[in-house]
């Protein structure tokens, strides 16, 4: 099943983690710590921590700065720049703009129908950034193709990415809440692997 098919089917609660994990992983380009996301990774266990969702995001998005929102050109979050992967100034800046987005995109009810538009988009854009920050060239025409399942010649940070994605959604499809803290170690895994790829960047540039 493609990563479409799978955000297609799943969950209020299936999406809401979809979404946090696109965005966790990309916590690198924010400047936040590992643990800067865990009271809303928490508040997914349960039906009440919908009621706080709300709250423990404005507190998020104090830290990190993210409490903006788009501008009337921004759109929505992920699509601009994911048809041919070119962007404007360096990959890395469009990379953060992109991350910045998904935060300011979540949104403050977490609704079947507001979460679902999140998490799609949260993976366009988790995958467009991965997309500009891979050394190796990705050789589709465009994240979208990649997310209805046309994989060749994907590059080596945009599959695991997409596999990540895939494998998130399958967790919590297949066991509900207790699929959340998998879920968690798959987004965790790939966190580490993006910082390591900023940290390389960065050492670049020095």
């Amino acid at each position: 099943m493609s990563l479409v098919e799978l955000i297609g089917q799943a969950d209020e609660r299936g999406l809401a983690a979809s979404g946090l994990a696109c965005l966790d992983r990309c916590v690198p380009l924010l400047g936040g710590d590992d643990e800067i996301l865990r009271p809303l990774w928490a508040g997914l266990s349960d039906d009440a921590g919908a009621a706080e969702w709300g709250e423990r995001l404005e507190q998020v998005r104090g830290k990190l700065g993210g409490d903006g929102e788009f501008g009337a050109d921004d759109g929505e979050p992920g699509l601009a720049g994911s048809g041919s992967g070119d962007s404007h100034g360096s990959g890395e800046d469009e990379a953060v703009l992109l991350a910045r987005r998904m935060l300011a995109a979540a949104p403050v009810e977490r609704s079947a129908a507001g979460v679902r538009a999140w998490a799609d988009a949260c993976s366009v854009a988790a995958l467009q950034i991965h997309r500009l920050l891979d050394p190796l060239k990705d050789a589709g025409d465009s994240v979208d193709a990649r997310r209805e399942g046309r994989t060749e010649g994907m590059s080596p940070l945009v599959a695991a990415e997409l596999r990540r994605q895939i494998t998130v959604l399958e967790l919590l499809a297949g066991h509900g809440p207790a699929g959340l803290r998998p879920a968690l170690e798959v987004s965790t895994e790939g966190r580490r692997v993006l910082r390591a790829v900023v940290s390389r960047r960065s050492r670049r540039r020095g």
